[in-house]
């Protein structure tokens, strides 16, 4: 069991790491205005979040077959079909749902630099009475 715990952590985090490189790499192209590559980071990451949560809720009544999971693990398993599919979906559940929880933190993270940012250039906007 956990030789399967790893190998799904490692598919998630593969694929996450894709995911934040295109994330990282647009708010360095944007890194002209904070507010708008903060904002665009949050947007971003907000979207990777939604993905893990519709594929965590998913991955129970999806083919565990057409996995990068099952082309690890799957195919020296004991088990039947359905024990298999049982098994394999709620791990890659469980997995998934794990880093969405992750990927909500950072996108919070993100909105709140982004509203920060926004802030700092509102208030150097603002002349101060004298």
């Amino acid at each position: 069991m956990d030789r399967i715990l790893a190998v799904a952590d490692q598919t998630i985090r593969r694929a996450c790491a894709f995911a934040g490189l295109g994330v990282g790499l647009t708010m360095l192209a944007l890194s002209f205005d904070m507010v708008l590559a903060f904002r665009a980071g949050a947007v971003l990451t907000t979207a990777v979040f939604a993905m893990l949560l519709w594929l965590g809720h998913r991955a129970p009544r999806a083919d565990v077959r057409r996995t990068e999971l099952w082309s690890v693990v799957g195919r020296g398993l004991q088990l039947s079909r359905e024990r298999a599919q049982a098994v394999l979906g709620g791990v890659l559940r469980e997995r998934y749902l794990w880093h969405a929880d992750r990927a909500a933190v950072m996108a919070v993270g993100l909105w709140g630099l982004a509203g920060m940012t926004w802030l700092l250039r509102f208030a150097r906007a603002v002349p101060v009475p004298a």
